[in-house]
């Protein structure tokens, strides 16, 4: 689902209620644990945890007006999504996460290459989330994400 929001809390206020309890968790984690440089945005519809221009001026190859994007959370239409660019390309970090998954959710993992689907709501591992945030800093992503653009 995409809402039309300029702000975090324009987006959460558009969600059903059930949602906006679990978006706003979910967000609180995660500013509580993301390290410094990160910014709070709108990005791709979703609330997003971004490299800002005045950190990384190249902004985000597809879209250089657009600042480097790490980490999404939304609401879809059958569940809520976290989606951690750095899983995607640090596979120390996957096998990090996927092995420690199993320790914090009774449900089983649904995931893909940067997008984790939670469809029960009650059983979001916010601790293990919060956990993620922290494992990489905004040098180690711009890192990571150019190693990968001089490969192409």
């Amino acid at each position: 689902m995409t809402y039309s929001a300029n702000t975090p809390e324009e987006y959460i206020l558009q969600l059903p209620e059930n949602r906006q309890v679990v978006i706003s968790k979910l967000r609180e984690i995660i500013k509580e644990n993301l390290p410094k440089g990160f910014e709070e945005a709108i990005s791709y519809g979703m609330i997003g945890y971004v490299v800002p221009h005045t950190i990384y001026p190249a902004g985000y190859h597809c879209s250089p007006e657009l600042p480097l994007p790490f980490l999404n959370i939304a609401s879809q239409k059958n569940f809520v999504a976290v989606y951690h660019m750095g899983i995607y390309l640090k596979k120390e970090l996957f096998d990090w996460f996927i092995n420690e998954f199993p320790k914090h959710s009774k449900s089983k993992l649904d995931m893909g290459k940067s997008c984790i689907r939670f469809k029960k709501m009650d059983d979001i591992p916010y601790k293990l989330l919060g956990e993620l945030a922290t494992k990489m800093t905004v040098d180690e992503w711009i890192k990571s994400y150019e190693s990968v653009l001089k490969k192409n």
